[in-house]
């Protein structure tokens, strides 16, 4: 039996719902861990590194520099890959209503992933009392 064309397009809106929130939370789960990563930090961080390899005469210490510099841009890249924060947000803000309506999801369960207060009320998910 055929899909409809409704449940076709109803698939690919939840899928690009699921989508939209899952890049938002997996970039502020990784904002929460400790200090801020940037772009600017780790490009920083390569610099030093890199002159600290053209500086090691030890070989040993060559290949834990290299390493270094390999899990720097590894990391960099990463960052790169998930987009703008704000960008993504927007995408948080534009589905998470339809999709926390059709999952079930509440208030707190958001607040629990890591999702501000301010983020929820953007997308017009509202506090409610636990009884």
């Amino acid at each position: 039996m055929a899909m409809s064309q409704d449940h076709k397009d109803a698939l690919a809106k939840g899928r690009k719902e699921a989508r939209a929130l899952k890049a938002y939370l997996q970039a502020i789960q990784g904002a929460r861990r400790g200090r801020p990563v940037t772009k600017e930090s780790l490009q920083e961080r390569l610099t030093r590194n890199d002159a600290k390899l053209d500086a090691s005469e030890d070989a040993l210490e060559m290949v834990e520099l290299i390493q270094r510099r390999l899990d720097i841009e590894s990391e960099l890249a990463r960052l790169e890959s998930m987009g703008d924060l704000e960008e993504l947000e927007a995408g948080f803000v534009e589905h998470a209503s339809s999709y926390s309506g059709r999952k079930g999801i509440s208030y707190t369960a958001w607040r629990e992933a890591g999702v501000p207060a301010a983020t929820l009320r953007s997308a017009g998910i509202k506090q409610t009392r636990r009884r």
